[in-house]
Formats: C-alpha cells, structure tokens, sequence
C-alpha cells in the first residue's frame, strides 16, 4: 500500500475489517442453524403417537383375556408398518387381573420401556 495515502489506507483497512466480521457472523449464524435443525429432528423423530397406539391396543387385547392370540399380529405389525421392534409380556402368567404388562418399543432411534399395572 505504499502508493495510496492514509485515508485510502484506512478504507481499504476497515473494508477487510467488515468483510472478516461479515464471514464470522455468517459462521456463527451457519452453525446456529445446524443446531436447531438437530434439535427440531430429534423432536420430530420421537414416535409419541406410535407409542401411544401399540401401548392402547396391548392393553386391550390384555383385557380379551387371552393375549398370545395376539401377540404375534402386534409384533409383526409394528415392525412392518412402523419398523419398530415391540415385545410385551404379561405377568404373572396369563392375564388375570390383577397383571402386569412390561412393554418394549424401539424403532432404532427411540427406545421406550414401560410398565402397566392393571387396576
């Protein structure tokens, strides 16, 4: 920069000032987003509503009294439709009142273990 004066200096300083900012700001803001993407996906990749279906229709099939009829439909239902792995059992044995399901849900993601007492 010999050949330009002080005031050229100083703006073509300040210009590469403010383009290194603009480049921080835009790398802050880059992985801000790539934050709250992930975050977002994890949320949205909680199967609250799949759950919540197996969970109901194990509890029903329980109280007809005879779950094993079932309990290979709801197996491979689940994992051909929703590509989860679900196991239950029910204790003592058979389901007579009162009983105690241990649930098993997981589709690779989510892992959900529950246990339902009867009333």
């Amino acid at each position: 920069m010999a050949g330009l004066n002080d005031d050229a200096q100083w703006i073509v300083m300040m210009g590469f000032v403010i383009s290194f900012s603009f480049f921080f700001l835009a790398m802050i803001l880059n992985q801000s987003t790539v934050v709250g993407q992930t975050t977002a996906e994890s949320v949205l990749d909680f199967p609250k509503n799949d759950i919540r279906d197996v969970r109901s229709v194990i509890i029903n099939s329980s109280e007809i009294g005879d779950p094993d009829y079932v309990h290979n439909d709801i197996v491979n239902i689940s994992l051909f439709r929703k590509n989860a792995v679900v196991n239950y059992s029910c204790n003592p044995t058979g389901c007579t009142k009162p009983y105690t399901i241990s649930i098993h849900y997981n589709n690779g993601v989510t892992a959900y273990n529950e246990t339902y007492t009867s009333p």
